[in-house]
């Protein structure tokens, strides 16, 4: 055999064995997908997959979802709960899923791409009622709460070198107003627009807030408005390298923008939060886990029982600084659609919610629908 014909066999031997090993892989992949989500049967017999809607890797969502992925997961095979094991739901495989934040998760669940996500309550509520910014989108009928979470503050980073010191002073200035999609936008828009200014006073961008803390960082920004719990990771890393430091968002203006959004709170970021950052007045929103509507009841009593479990109220609390303030005394306050039945379940159980109470939409906000400012 002369060396073309022996190159031409190993080629053909070659390609044999390698479609030899794909099909072999498939196969493999095939059994492994079917051992894992079965052909028929319940949620705690067979392994289902859940996706939570989070926000930028960079912020408080996504390490919060993280940690109730982990709590209300219970793979196949791991060892019981009293035995030192899982305590989640038999059978459940949760992830925390990057997503542009909260419209985006609302969206995600409305379309059925995500099993459920995290949201501000003002997003939460406009969806759900349609009104709003999403009176054009429509309402999101199928959203239901799982739990009120914690405090999301409003965080107006700038750079040092911009010397801006107040709100008004974004005039004029580069400032990030997060991505189409985001909680962060429309909170950022309702608060400048209660300030007077509009987004042809300052050269907007809309860029996720990892992008921005880079573009800050390389003089390319002045700043960027971002809503998480606190401390948030891209926030802190900079306040690290003394790049920046927080606007306060105080004044008469607010007084009427939280009668005009009484879903705004007082909030105030302390100096503990980011290192060479002294304490902050602003403002603040609830964080809310939601679900669909289809979800089964028992699924979610079962997640529910398991985010409240006392193995989780150890991961919340060392797992961010914010886990802390998720309590179960706080479940239903502030929330901005009815609880899903299967949460509400729960609640009855436990007597947050009293047991003869029949109202099935326990802790729902009912807030005056005042008009937003467009949010293009």
């Amino acid at each position: 055999m002369n060396r073309v014909d022996a190159r031409a066999s190993g080629n053909v031997l070659g390609r044999a064995r390698r479609l030899r090993s794909s099909r072999a892989f498939l196969v493999g992949l095939a059994l492994c997908l079917a051992a894992l989500t079965g052909a028929a049967g319940s949620w705690a017999q067979d392994a289902s997959f859940f996706r939570i809607g989070t926000g930028a890797t960079g912020g408080t969502y996504f390490p919060i979802g993280g940690i109730i992925a982990g709590a209300i997961s219970n793979p196949p095979g791991s060892r019981e709960c009293d035995r030192g094991g899982s305590c989640g739901v038999p059978g459940l495989i949760a992830i925390a899923q990057s997503t542009n934040g909260s419209v985006a998760n609302v969206e995600g669940i409305a379309g059925g791409n995500l099993e459920s996500g995290l949201s501000q309550a003002d997003i939460a509520y406009w969806a759900h009622t349609g009104t709003e910014i999403y009176k054009k989108r429509g309402a999101v009928p199928n959203l239901r709460s799982v739990a009120n979470l914690f405090p999301e503050s409003v965080h107006l980073v700038v750079s040092r070198a911009a010397n801006i010191t107040s709100v008004a002073e974004v005039r004029g200035k580069r400032i990030s107003v997060d991505q189409e999609g985001s909680g962060t936008r429309v909170d950022a828009l309702l608060i400048l627009h209660a300030f007077g200014i509009s987004v042809q006073d300052f050269e907007p961008h809309s860029v996720a807030v990892g992008r921005a803390a880079d573009m800050l960082r390389a003089g390319e920004l002045d700043g960027f408005f971002f809503v998480a719990g606190t401390p948030a990771t891209a926030v802190a890393q900079l306040a690290a390298e003394n790049l920046i430091t927080l606007v306060p968002i105080t004044g008469p203006e607010v007084d009427d923008l939280l009668l005009a959004h009484p879903f705004f709170a007082r909030d105030s970021i302390p100096p503990a939060a980011y290192q060479n950052v002294p304490q902050t007045e602003t403002l603040s929103v609830g964080a809310q886990w939601l679900v669909s509507a289809e979800l089964p009841d028992d699924l979610v009593y079962q997640m529910t029982r398991a985010l409240w479990h006392e193995s989780t109220r150890r991961l919340l609390d060392s797992g961010h600084p914010k886990g802390k303030l998720i309590r179960l005394d706080t479940a239903l306050e502030g929330l901005g659609v009815p609880l899903h039945p299967g949460a509400e379940r729960y609640y009855r159980e436990v007597q947050i919610i009293d047991p003869m109470n029949g109202a099935a939409e326990a802790g729902a906000m009912r807030r005056e629908r005042v008009e937003a400012p467009e949010t293009q």
